[in-house]
């Protein structure tokens, strides 16, 4: 008894023992030994970096074998030259935007991404994810940069929950975004995970559940980008910075009676005027 034999009789403790051979289609026997040899043959002559499925069609087709996969892979097993396995990806779960009524700040944020436009030097900004709170309006964090890419996202989600004492916290905002490329890396995923984030997508052709930063954005294009042309980047990073800065703190919103963002805030925490809910 060979050392391949000997060692598939070793495998088979239960069930029916390895016969030690196959057959062919006119009823033939070989040896495993020999079909080893041929696998050997395969993978050495042809280099093609075949796995056991490939080898089996090779076998069936070539020599005429009557053999399943699950037998070549044990005696590529007992060769030791199985192909290595691919890595599994982690998939996290894609939770669609549900409906809410928001009673209070720090319950839902939106985010989403602004270019501008710097026409002295013809090129493209990017005002990455403003995050704003739905129920207060106020910008929460921001990140303007010249490149956009999920671990500036990854930054600010971070310094958002710093801003607003949060880190530590068991409840945390939800977070709403569209199916950017940001917004949907495994990294992004990764991280909503480790800060105990709830992270949702709005459905295709959507924009009004994200209707409270699509809004913003559009204050920002009219009184901001339209009223200035920005000569070079260390001027459009300069007003834009201020333009948010007013925003959060002298800008009016109807919809919070009037008040900038950080005044609603304050008028709330003081018992001032009554918290609005925002059904979204």
């Amino acid at each position: 008894m060979n050392r391949i034999q000997q060692e598939a009789k070793s495998i088979h403790r239960v069930g029916r023992p390895a016969p030690g051979y196959s057959y062919t289609q006119d009823g033939k026997h070989v040896s495993d030994e020999q079909i080893s040899e041929w696998i050997t043959e395969f993978l050495a002559g042809e280099g093609a970096a075949y796995g056991y499925r490939k080898l089996t069609v090779l076998l069936r087709r070539r020599y005429k074998l009557r053999i399943n996969k699950k037998k070549v892979y044990r005696l590529c097993k007992l060769m030791d030259v199985l192909r290595p396995q691919r890595k599994i990806i982690l998939k996290y779960p894609k939770r669609l935007a549900n409906n809410r009524v928001i009673t209070a700040s720090n319950q839902l944020w939106e985010v989403d991404i602004k270019y501008g436009w710097i026409h002295g030097e013809q090129r493209f900004f990017f005002l990455l994810m403003s995050i704003i709170d739905v129920f207060d309006r106020a910008i929460v964090t921001y990140h303007i940069g010249l490149t956009c890419e999920a671990k500036h996202l990854v930054q600010i989600t971070q310094e958002a929950l710093m801003k607003r004492q949060l880190f530590d916290q068991a409840d945390k905002p939800v977070i709403r975004s569209d199916k950017g490329p940001q917004f949907i890396s495994n990294r992004f995923a990764e991280v909503c995970t480790e800060f105990g984030m709830v992270h949702e997508r709005i459905p295709p052709k959507t924009p009004n559940k994200n209707a409270h930063i699509e809004s913003y954005h559009a204050i920002i294009e009219l009184e901001c980008y339209r009223r200035n042309e920005f000569d070079t980047y260390p001027q459009a990073y300069e007003m834009v910075i201020q333009f948010i800065q007013d925003y959060n703190q002298i800008r009016l919103h109807g919809s919070i009676y009037d008040f900038s963002p950080y005044e609603y805030m304050k008028a709330v925490k003081d018992g001032t005027v009554k918290p609005k809910q925002v059904k979204v």
